[in-house]
């Protein structure tokens, strides 16, 4: 029995897509699947994809891997500007074939049908995205060997419970790393991400730059660019570790977790150039993209992990506090503070626990 479907628009783009009835988060694995909860994991990806073509002086060569309906290759094609072409592959027939009716009229697009890491091993990009179901581990060997030196790696993980601790054992299969379930979960699984990535690269004597990487409902999202050279992977490996996490845990005892990327989770000078790129584009989900990339270019330069206002005021038996206030008085005290895109009761400070204890009681003295 054929799929009914139906044609949508998103960003600026029409999309014909299957008329499954879906809720918010990972969906159910079906043959050109699309999930409008993505909805703003794709818009940032115009925006990276705008600003790498932009920085090229040749044609940019870019890969929708796991493309399913093609939404993601499909609105890039459509709406970045500028001297590239796009690979929308998936292997399930179904898809492939819903692709193709996507891409009518697209010339800067080619639909494929191939196991992903197969085509990989044939050509080279400039641009891969990896937006799987489920992990991302079968696809990063792969993709990590066949980006270009400069090339940018896009990655959705939505295997969210594992990275967050939830599955610890599970974690240390896949990412060699120890998870954390606590307040800081999100930001913990982000870092095993990117440093699983990290070491995967380095095999391949190349490093990386972490470009953005955010947790958003019920998935993670890194945008990494890879750089060859054995010193620059020897770089970047330094950069993974395991860390102390005692501070961030509810029991407060002993805690080491990772090893995971312990440095910036976003490039400031790109962050800018994206936000310069958001204006002129009709993205799905503006104000989300806004707001994140608001967080991210506050967060870039503040210590790793963060505190939230409902926990600390749990742990001290108090009201909590307007986070502008601890923010203030953080500030007033010769500390960095600053908010975090991981809610918006979180901030991050380079002050000790015991110093952001002492702020929260003269904060909620008033």
């Amino acid at each position: 029995m054929e799929t009914l479907l139906k044609k949508i628009k998103e960003g600026k783009t029409f999309l014909l897509v299957p008329e499954y009835k879906n809720k918010k988060g990972p969906g159910e694995k079906k043959a050109g699947f699309y999930n409008p909860a993505m909805k703003m994991n794709r818009d940032v990806s115009i925006l990276i994809v705008q600003w790498l073509v932009n920085a090229s002086n040749k044609p940019v060569k870019i890969l929708d891997g796991l493309a399913a309906s093609g939404a993601r290759g499909v609105r890039i094609a459509n709406e970045v500007e500028g001297d590239f072409f796009v690979t929308i592959n998936d292997w399930n027939k179904k898809a492939f074939n819903l692709i193709i009716k996507n891409t009518n009229g697209l010339d800067n697009t080619e639909a494929v049908c191939k196991n992903v890491n197969c085509l990989l091993h044939e050509k080279k990009f400039h641009y891969i995205d990896i937006d799987p179901f489920g992990t991302p581990i079968p696809y990063i060997d792969a993709a990590v060997k066949n980006v270009t030196h400069n090339g940018v790696l896009a990655v959705t993980a939505t295997d969210t419970a594992t990275l967050c601790g939830v599955y610890p054992k599970t974690c240390i299969r896949r990412y060699s790393a120890m998870p954390l379930h606590s307040w800081v979960k999100h930001e913990v699984g982000l870092r095993i991400l990117i440093g699983y990535i990290c070491r995967e690269s380095a095999k391949y004597d190349k490093g990386i730059d972490v470009l953005l990487s955010h947790s958003t409902d019920h998935y993670m999202r890194v945008y990494i660019r890879l750089r060859k050279g054995a010193k620059e992977a020897d770089e970047s490996l330094k950069k993974v570790k395991k860390v102390d996490a005692t501070d961030f845990t509810y029991e407060n005892k002993k805690t080491m977790i990772g090893p995971l990327w312990t440095e910036k989770l976003h490039n400031k000078e790109v962050l800018k150039k994206l936000k310069v790129i958001m204006q002129g584009k009709t993205l799905g989900k503006k104000r989300n993209v806004e707001k994140l990339l608001t967080r991210a270019e506050e967060e870039t330069d503040l210590p790793i992990f963060f505190y939230t206002t409902d926990v600390i005021s749990s742990q001290l038996k108090v009201s909590p506090p307007k986070l502008s206030h601890v923010l203030e008085m953080l500030k007033k005290l010769g500390f960095k503070a600053g908010r975090t895109q991981f809610g918006d009761a979180s901030f991050k400070t380079d002050a000790t626990k015991k110093e952001v204890y002492q702020v929260f009681k003269k904060t909620t003295s008033y």
